[in-house]
């Protein structure tokens, strides 16, 4: 059975994001999904201080060894001024200090998707821009605009051409398993 480990980064309790990496993850046949929740992975903020006064925390070598046990990760990205928020942007920075290659070359789909027009776009090429750096596989990305309008809890992303755009996607995504 395939393992994926699938999050919304954002620590929002009710994320679209995580809404849409949850339903992206339940598409795959046969997969075992871990849904992760950021809120899970609180620590503090980190510095080179706070490592050499502390170390790193246990919930980075929790978080880390997650990722490790999957066989593919889907990552759906909030945007926050148009940035990474800062609920994944430090976990990503702990989890950087463990090892080098941080997503262990694992097959990634990378998403994003808002309320507005433009469906975090700028966040989706920043995340794409920074874990595609290095990693072995090509990762595919999808940025779903005006997830309101666009997406059913029951039927998924209901917009015809984005849900075309969605399927290459995954589609891609699920050929690097």
């Amino acid at each position: 059975m395939i393992k994926i480990v699938a999050f919304g980064a954002s620590s929002s309790k009710k994320s679209i994001n995580k809404k849409l990496a949850h339903f992206t993850a339940k598409q795959i046949k046969n997969a075992k999904v871990n849904l992760l929740d950021l809120n899970d992975y609180e620590m503090p903020i980190y510095s080179i201080d706070n490592e050499q006064k502390y170390g790193i925390p246990k919930t980075a070598f929790k978080f880390k060894e997650e990722l490790k046990l999957a066989d593919g990760i889907i990552i759906s990205f909030a945007e926050h001024n148009g940035a990474y928020t800062a609920a994944f942007k430090n976990i990503f920075d702990w989890i950087s200090r463990i090892e080098k290659i941080v997503w262990y070359n694992k097959p990634m789909l990378l998403l994003a998707t808002s309320d507005g027009s433009s469906g975090a776009a700028s966040v989706l090429k920043i995340a794409y821009d920074r874990i595609s750096r290095g990693n072995l596989n090509y990762i595919p990305k999808f940025s779903l605009p005006n997830f309101s309008q666009n997406f059913d809890s029951k039927l998924g992303i209901i917009n015809l051409d984005l849900k075309k755009e969605f399927d290459n996607s995954l589609a891609l995504f699920k050929k690097n398993l």
